[in-house]
Protein backbone atom coordinates (compact mmCIF):
# COMPACT_ATOMS: atom_id res chain seq x y z
CA UNK A 1 0.00 0.00 0.00
CA UNK A 2 1.13 3.40 -1.02
CA UNK A 3 2.55 5.53 1.99
CA UNK A 4 1.09 8.36 0.90
CA UNK A 5 -2.06 7.24 0.09
CA UNK A 6 -1.93 5.94 4.08
CA UNK A 7 -0.94 9.26 5.38
CA UNK A 8 -3.88 11.11 3.38
CA UNK A 9 -6.27 8.76 4.80
CA UNK A 10 -5.07 9.38 8.35
CA UNK A 11 -5.04 13.48 7.75
CA UNK A 12 -8.32 13.21 6.52
CA UNK A 13 -9.64 11.81 9.88
CA UNK A 14 -7.74 14.86 11.63
CA UNK A 15 -4.03 12.98 12.36
CA UNK A 16 -2.00 16.38 12.68
CA UNK A 17 1.08 14.32 12.21
CA UNK A 18 -0.15 12.73 8.92
CA UNK A 19 -0.76 15.93 7.56
CA UNK A 20 2.50 17.41 8.68
CA UNK A 21 4.52 14.23 7.45
CA UNK A 22 2.74 14.75 4.02
CA UNK A 23 3.90 18.49 3.32
CA UNK A 24 7.26 17.17 4.31
CA UNK A 25 6.83 15.22 1.44
CA UNK A 26 6.07 18.00 -1.00
CA UNK A 27 7.89 20.88 0.80
CA UNK A 28 10.77 21.25 -2.02
CA UNK A 29 7.75 21.07 -4.51
CA UNK A 30 6.14 24.06 -3.31
CA UNK A 31 8.94 25.95 -2.80
CA UNK A 32 10.24 25.47 -6.52
CA UNK A 33 6.89 25.77 -8.24
CA UNK A 34 6.22 29.13 -5.77
CA UNK A 35 9.70 30.61 -6.83
CA UNK A 36 8.92 30.07 -10.67
CA UNK A 37 5.68 31.78 -10.50
CA UNK A 38 6.28 34.70 -7.46
CA UNK A 39 10.27 35.07 -7.65
CA UNK A 40 10.03 37.24 -4.09
CA UNK A 41 11.05 35.28 -0.88
CA UNK A 42 8.31 36.57 1.29
CA UNK A 43 5.40 36.33 -1.39
CA UNK A 44 6.95 32.96 -1.59
CA UNK A 45 6.63 31.97 1.97
CA UNK A 46 3.18 34.15 2.63
CA UNK A 47 1.90 31.76 -0.51
CA UNK A 48 3.13 28.59 1.25
CA UNK A 49 1.74 29.12 4.02
CA UNK A 50 -1.43 30.40 2.92
CA UNK A 51 -1.53 26.86 0.84
CA UNK A 52 -0.99 24.60 3.57
CA UNK A 53 -3.17 25.87 5.98
CA UNK A 54 -6.31 26.13 2.96
CA UNK A 55 -4.85 22.35 2.42
CA UNK A 56 -5.36 21.37 6.27
CA UNK A 57 -8.80 23.00 6.43
CA UNK A 58 -9.85 21.13 3.19
CA UNK A 59 -8.47 18.20 3.28
CA UNK A 60 -11.94 16.75 3.62
CA UNK A 61 -12.88 17.58 0.14
CA UNK A 62 -9.88 15.47 -1.66
CA UNK A 63 -11.67 13.02 -3.40
CA UNK A 64 -8.53 10.30 -4.38
CA UNK A 65 -6.18 10.17 -2.51
CA UNK A 66 -3.86 9.47 -5.21
CA UNK A 67 -3.98 13.02 -6.10
CA UNK A 68 -3.10 14.89 -2.97
CA UNK A 69 0.42 16.69 -4.66
CA UNK A 70 -1.56 17.51 -7.40
CA UNK A 71 -4.35 19.09 -5.37
CA UNK A 72 -1.87 20.60 -3.28
CA UNK A 73 -0.40 22.46 -6.53
CA UNK A 74 -3.39 23.64 -7.36
CA UNK A 75 -3.87 25.19 -4.20
CA UNK A 76 -0.47 26.87 -4.39
CA UNK A 77 -1.04 28.06 -7.99
CA UNK A 78 -4.15 30.04 -6.71
CA UNK A 79 -2.50 31.51 -3.95
CA UNK A 80 0.15 32.66 -6.47
CA UNK A 81 -1.63 33.72 -8.56
CA UNK A 82 -3.97 35.54 -6.19
CA UNK A 83 -0.62 37.21 -4.71
CA UNK A 84 1.05 38.07 -8.33
CA UNK A 85 -2.04 40.22 -9.03
CA UNK A 86 -2.02 41.60 -5.71
CA UNK A 87 2.15 42.81 -6.93
CA UNK A 88 1.71 43.10 -10.29
CA UNK A 89 1.38 47.13 -10.02
CA UNK A 90 5.26 46.70 -8.00
CA UNK A 91 8.73 45.91 -9.85
CA UNK A 92 11.01 43.43 -7.94
CA UNK A 93 14.65 43.55 -8.59
CA UNK A 94 15.22 39.88 -9.01
CA UNK A 95 17.54 39.78 -6.70
CA UNK A 96 18.22 36.38 -4.63
CA UNK A 97 19.55 36.42 -1.12
CA UNK A 98 22.48 34.90 0.06
CA UNK A 99 20.29 32.57 2.04
CA UNK A 100 17.88 31.70 -0.66
CA UNK A 101 21.11 30.72 -3.11
CA UNK A 102 22.35 28.57 -0.04
CA UNK A 103 18.89 26.71 0.39
CA UNK A 104 18.74 25.82 -3.46
CA UNK A 105 21.42 24.29 -5.69
CA UNK A 106 23.58 25.73 -8.33
CA UNK A 107 21.13 23.84 -11.09
CA UNK A 108 18.37 24.83 -9.54
CA UNK A 109 19.54 28.61 -9.83
CA UNK A 110 20.50 28.20 -13.51
CA UNK A 111 16.89 26.44 -13.84
CA UNK A 112 15.07 29.35 -12.27
CA UNK A 113 17.38 31.88 -14.17
CA UNK A 114 16.48 30.02 -17.60
CA UNK A 115 12.84 30.02 -16.44
CA UNK A 116 13.09 33.98 -15.92
CA UNK A 117 13.51 34.47 -20.19
CA UNK A 118 10.11 32.59 -20.64
CA UNK A 119 6.61 34.22 -20.57
CA UNK A 120 4.84 34.03 -17.36
CA UNK A 121 1.94 32.03 -18.94
CA UNK A 122 4.65 29.63 -19.91
CA UNK A 123 7.01 29.60 -16.71
CA UNK A 124 4.64 27.30 -13.93
CA UNK A 125 4.21 25.18 -16.85
CA UNK A 126 7.90 24.71 -17.08
CA UNK A 127 8.40 24.20 -13.70
CA UNK A 128 5.87 21.71 -13.23
CA UNK A 129 6.70 20.28 -16.30
CA UNK A 130 10.37 19.53 -16.16
CA UNK A 131 11.06 20.86 -12.48
CA UNK A 132 8.51 18.63 -11.10
CA UNK A 133 7.67 16.13 -13.63
CA UNK A 134 4.34 16.32 -13.54
CA UNK A 135 2.71 14.77 -17.07
CA UNK A 136 0.81 16.94 -18.96
CA UNK A 137 -2.37 15.64 -18.46
CA UNK A 138 -1.93 16.64 -14.62
CA UNK A 139 -0.89 20.11 -15.68
CA UNK A 140 -3.57 20.33 -17.54
CA UNK A 141 -5.56 19.40 -14.69
CA UNK A 142 -3.57 21.61 -11.86
CA UNK A 143 -4.04 24.29 -13.71
CA UNK A 144 -7.63 23.75 -15.95
CA UNK A 145 -6.22 24.07 -19.47
CA UNK A 146 -6.59 21.80 -22.23
CA UNK A 147 -3.76 19.78 -23.01
CA UNK A 148 -2.90 20.91 -26.14
CA UNK A 149 -2.05 24.12 -24.83
CA UNK A 150 0.28 22.70 -22.57
CA UNK A 151 1.72 20.94 -25.14
CA UNK A 152 1.35 23.85 -27.46
CA UNK A 153 3.56 26.34 -24.57
CA UNK A 154 5.89 23.83 -24.04
CA UNK A 155 7.04 23.46 -27.43
CA UNK A 156 6.84 27.63 -27.74
CA UNK A 157 8.97 27.85 -24.64
CA UNK A 158 11.47 25.43 -25.72
CA UNK A 159 11.60 27.34 -28.97
CA UNK A 160 11.95 30.57 -27.04
CA UNK A 161 14.81 29.17 -24.84
CA UNK A 162 16.51 27.79 -28.01
CA UNK A 163 16.74 30.78 -29.54
CA UNK A 164 17.45 32.96 -26.54
CA UNK A 165 20.40 30.43 -25.18
CA UNK A 166 22.28 30.85 -28.80
CA UNK A 167 22.16 33.95 -28.51
CA UNK A 168 24.43 33.99 -25.50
Amino acid sequence: MNTVNTLVRRARRGDAEAFIALIEECKMTLQRVALGYLRNEEDVADAIQDTILDAYEHIGNLKKEEYFKTWLVRILINRCTKRYRMNQHKAYLEDYSEEAQRDVGKADVEFREMLSILPDDSRVIFQLYYGEQFTIREIAEILGMNENTIKSRLHRGKEQLRVALEGR
